[in-house]
């Protein structure tokens, strides 16, 4: 009987944790007498019919990787679906490799690319998916991370304390926009960690399109309530995924990427708030000092934190497992000490084709206390004569003017994100 192959690539973004998944798939493949070969680039070369990127993997290379960041396969997000010509040079390349279990290792785009792969090969390849990204907005049960979530949680913390403390030495506001294509996980997460002025993400406006005067005010609440605190300093996170929900015809041109993504991060959306909040205060006279910051490439190669090495080997070892013992066309996962495999069917949003996002659930406890610590305008400050009186002195208006304007931004009803 003829060795069989395991082939594993990464696609997307990087994430902490990549390399001790791609080290403990490999130690099990080989453990049980299986070669394994690593596609560089994703799906790139694979589209292409080029395996001159591929390349054997052996356990004495790989065995202490686990604590590096980065990937050592590289990643791209060359989409293999991308058109049924591109889908069937992939399918050659694998077979031309003798591809018995393809690993892939990444978010939702890799994901549906995984998916679409193994449709292609009609149940003769085996395939399994290794959700990664930073963003922990992959279809997991409640509860439990996408691997890299919690490190660039751990790394954004420090990074934002450190705006902190500028903010708070220097007098000034920073705008900071954290990534996160679709969900407001890791703003939110990073916000709680360090203890952020406020963090405003996209599954607080689910009826319609975002207006950017509204963000911009919620923005300018929060200055003005710190005014009255007696402060004038603070960083406030946005989530990325902000711009997914703005109208698009407020955007003008965009880039996108293969999977037909906006390339969110070209479009700048703590500078367009500061510009807006800046104008909005010298025209009645406030000096506030306000810098636009962004969040996101720097965590994305940081070196796993010992939750997400421990929580990679074990993603590693069984996918590889799963694959070996028959399972196919499934994501990986592991839930309650267990391995749970969720068939790629179960996950995929029949609308789009694509795999469902898990958003926020900004009606949740768990959201209600992250936002009890936030400083930001509510109901109750504009309810109660003493603090409207305040407030309105702070924001340079008159008290009828101030519940004018900013009564829009704590009427808004909090409703399940979709």
């Amino acid at each position: 009987m003829s060795m069989k192959t395991l082939a594993i690539l990464v696609g997307g973004g990087p994430a902490p944790g990549i390399n001790a998944v791609i080290a403990a798939a490999t130690i099990e493949a080989r453990n049980r007498d299986l070669r394994v070969l690593g596609c560089h680039d994703g799906y790139k070369w694979l589209m292409q019919n080029d395996l001159s990127h591929v390349e054997e993997l052996e356990v004495a290379a790989l065995s202490r990787i686990h604590f590096d960041g980065g990937s050592i396969l590289r990643t791209s997000r060359a989409n293999p679906a991308r058109s049924a010509e591109t889908l069937r040079s992939v399918a050659e390349s694998l077979r031309r490799l003798d591809v018995s279990y393809l690993l892939t290792i990444g978010g939702d785009d890799t994901a549906s690319g995984a998916a679409a792969v193994a449709l292609a090969f009609d149940g003769k390849l085996a395939v399994a998916h290794v959700p990664k990204t930073i963003d922990n907005d992959l279809p997991l049960p409640p509860g439990i991370p996408t691997f890299g979530f919690t490190t660039a949680v751990d790394v954004g913390k420090d990074l934002v304390r450190n705006l902190m403390k500028d903010a708070a030495t220097t007098d000034k506001w920073f705008f900071v926009t954290v990534m996160g294509r679709h969900a407001g996980h890791l703003a939110l997460g990073i916000g709680s960690a360090a203890g952020a002025t406020l963090t405003v993400i996209g599954e607080e406006f689910p009826d319609g399109p975002v207006d950017l005067d509204g963000i911009a005010r919620i923005l300018e609440g929060a200055i003005v309530k710190r005014r009255v605190q007696g402060r004038e300093h603070g960083v406030a996170l946005l989530a990325e995924g902000l711009i997914e929900r703005v109208d698009p015809e407020t955007l003008g041109p965009v880039e996108r990427d293969p999977y037909g993504n906006v390339r969110l991060a070209e479009l700048a959306l703590s500078r367009l708030l500061k510009d807006r909040v800046a104008a909005s205060l010298q025209a009645r006279g406030i000096g506030c000092s306000i810098v636009a910051d962004d969040l996101g490439y720097e965590l994305r190669c940081a070196p796993p934190g010992g939750f997400d090495i421990h929580y990679c080997r074990g993603l590693g070892y069984w996918a590889t497992r799963f694959l070996i013992d028959g399972g196919t066309q499934a994501m990986v996962t592991i839930q309650g000490e267990r391995c749970v495999p969720v068939p790629f069917g179960d996950l995929i949003d029949r609308k789009t084709g694509r795999f469902r996002v898990r958003y926020v659930d900004v009606t949740s406890e768990a959201y209600g206390m992250l936002a009890a610590y936030m400083i930001r305008l509510n109901r109750a400050d504009l309810e109660a004569p003493d603090r409207v009186r305040a407030l309105a002195k702070a924001a340079a208006l008159d008290e009828e003017a101030f519940i004018e304007r900013f009564s829009g931004i704590v009427d808004r009803k909090r409703s399940p994100a979709s």
